[in-house]
């Protein structure tokens, strides 16, 4: 992990952090909007794409919502741009971490 992104500043004693802990990302890596960070270290993501209409031949916005674990060393925030690594199910909702914040909220 610490290869694509650099470490948090912080240290942490969390066993789910991709830094810190034992926790491994694989597979896809997607960048949003932290859009809930009203859980336990657990924050919601919201995901724009765009998907190609054949019938009418044209693009249509869609989105998506992510939940994903939040390690108290990155401390992700709502508003916040974040990058979420896929790792294994952490319940049975989460099956991504916060890897790195791009953008703080001001």
């Amino acid at each position: 992990m610490s290869g694509i992104f650099p470490p948090p500043k912080e240290k942490c004693d969390d066993e789910l952090c991709p830094f810190h802990g034992t926790l491994r990302v694989r597979g896809r890596i997607l960048k949003g909007v932290v859009i809930s960070d009203k859980m336990q270290r657990t924050v919601t993501v919201r995901i724009d794409y765009v998907r190609y209409d054949r019938k009418y031949k044209r693009y249509e916005k869609r989105f998506s919502k992510i939940k994903a674990h939040n390690p108290p060393c990155i401390n992700a925030r709502e508003g916040d741009i974040v990058y979420i690594g896929e790792c294994r199910p952490l319940s049975k909702t989460v099956h991504f971490v916060v890897c790195h914040i791009e953008k703080k909220k001001k």
